[in-house]
């Protein structure tokens, strides 16, 4: 693991007052606890707040944004958040509903009377409710190659989702949609007359004073104090990577925020919709947005909201969600009966810390006996990685000028997936290169290895390192695997080869 300097930002004081009722690992081991986290698990820079009982009792920023230059991270340091946009887009909607705008049970047909589901009973069933409690049926990030970081527009991305073939019966599963959000965040400007950023902006953002919040992700790296993103999977080694462009899944996950700005959404949550003093929105739309819709485990201890978790944990029900972009995973956490709230921003994918200090925080608040979760799960964590740069440097290895089983040439061609389009491969000597639809500058590129493998890898590192196969009948080249990391989407893509 590379080294990192740390740097320990601006902090807000803490009242005598809140000291006296904040639990010591708080005031007194909290940040060494933090130091010693980021440099475990190679982290550059992280924020955090905690609010408790209508106060800002912790907040703070860690490491630094953007590791070249060394500028420190601090509470106005801008992350992507990804799906804790989620619960803006739940609250939206439940608020369009307490104003009779619509009702969560209204069918998606309603709204776009041409769209279709893979299945038409689904389609002719498919509600609000559904597509923001993941009940389509579908596995977890089913679509989601297709989808992210692509110039597919909302109504393009709709459109595909009649090719997402369900693995599991119409609501009789949980499987994570983050094209399933897209689609209830799209009925918002059918009944509002807004665009989905616009109405969030306008309903949310404003009234809780978040002036350095943004709906849209685009020109992130021009926002002044943005985290740089980075990761350290494939490779052990922290590599800056490019910005997601998302806001074509916005009502999913394109939000920007800082931490300061996140403590107005959680003391708007822990205050019953009231902000300041003034109500910004009725209780019943907070409470509509924490119903138990979906049982998301077989042990049947976590339910999903419309964009909220929720479980209970020492006998108290905590809401919270993550979210994960290339070189950012976060989350926001708030426990109403003990009016405290935690958001953890970081900018690096490839770690479990951002949770661990959650729960740790959640521990200490709760009176649960010390155990430091980071150094319990850091062995595991390095064992894991470890083997994975093994694999990949033993597949490196096998990379080594042999011919594959026929011409290259018989390999390049146009391929088809369904949902995807068409692949081009063409061949520069003896690698094959891969171009994507609807994916801008994204590349793959295939070395040949032995025994009819190839060694997959991305110009984009996040993407992944993988082994794959042409299936080859009669001499043929029928068609290809391609697969991304389980971090984008879980299933390979079958391609088939047209000419």
């Amino acid at each position: 693991m590379r080294k990192l300097l740390l740097g320990l930002a601006l902090s807000t004081a803490i009242s005598a007052t809140a000291q006296t009722q904040t639990p010591s690992f708080i005031t007194k081991d909290l940040d060494q606890y933090i130091e010693d986290g980021i440099r475990d698990w190679s982290i550059p820079g992280l924020a955090i707040a905690i609010v408790k009982d209508g106060k800002v009792v912790y907040m703070k920023g860690f490491g630094v944004r953007d590791v070249a230059t060394k500028e420190p991270v601090d509470e106005n340091t801008l992350f992507m958040i990804a799906s804790n946009s989620k619960l803006f887009t739940g609250t939206a909607l439940a608020q369009l509903e307490y104003n009779q705008k619509l009702s969560l049970d209204d069918k998606i047909t309603k709204f776009f009377p041409g769209y279709t589901l893979y299945d038409k009973n689904t389609t002719d069933l498919v509600t609000v409710r559904d597509m923001l409690t993941h009940h389509l049926g579908t596995k977890t990030f089913q679509g989601d190659f297709t989808f992210w970081n692509s110039s597919l527009s909302r109504r393009q991305i709709m459109d595909k989702m009649k090719l997402l073939k369900p693995v599991a019966g119409f609501r009789n599963s949980f499987g994570y949609c983050n094209s399933c959000f897209l689609t209830a965040g799209e009925v918002i400007p059918v009944v509002s007359g807004k665009p989905w950023e616009v109405y969030v902006y306008d309903s949310i953002l404003m009234p809780l004073k978040m002036a350095n919040t943004h709906t849209l992700g685009l020109g992130m790296s021009e926002m002044p104090n943005a985290a740089r993103p980075y990761t350290s999977a494939f490779t052990g080694e922290v590599t800056p990577i490019p910005y997601d462009q998302v806001d074509n899944i916005g009502p999913a996950g394109s939000i920007v925020s800082n931490v300061k700005d996140l403590t107005h959404w959680l003391m708007f949550q822990l205050d019953s919709g009231r902000y300041e003093g003034k109500h910004i929105m009725p209780w019943a739309v907070l409470q509509r947005t924490r119903e138990a819709n979906t049982l998301t485990n077989k042990a049947g201890s976590v339910f999903y909201g419309l964009g909220v978790f929720q479980r209970y944990y020492q006998n108290r029900r905590v809401l919270w969600h993550t979210g994960g972009a290339d070189g950012f995973v976060t989350n926001t956490c708030f426990v109403p009966e003990e009016g405290l709230g935690i958001t953890i921003l970081t900018n690096n994918d490839n770690q479990s810390f951002f949770e661990l200090l959650r729960m740790q925080i959640l521990d200490a608040y709760f009176g649960v006996p010390f155990v430091n979760k980071s150094k319990e799960a850091l062995p595991g964590f390095k064992k894991e990685q470890a083997k994975t740069i093994s694999d990949i440097k033993a597949l490196q290895a096998r990379v080594t000028g042999k011919a594959p089983a026929l011409p290259v040439s018989a390999y390049t061609g146009s391929y088809k997936n369904e949902l995807m389009g068409t692949i081009k491969i063409t061949a520069s000597g003896n690698v094959l290169n891969v171009e994507l639809p609807d994916h801008g500058q994204l590349r793959a590129r295939l070395e040949y290895m032995d025994n009819n493998e190839w060694l997959l890898s991305y110009n984009h590192i996040a993407f992944g390192i993988f082994p794959t196969k042409f299936k080859i009948q009669n001499n043929k080249v029928v068609s290809v695997d391609l697969k991304v990391s389980d971090f984008l989407e879980y299933d390979p893509y079958t391609f088939v080869k047209e000419n």
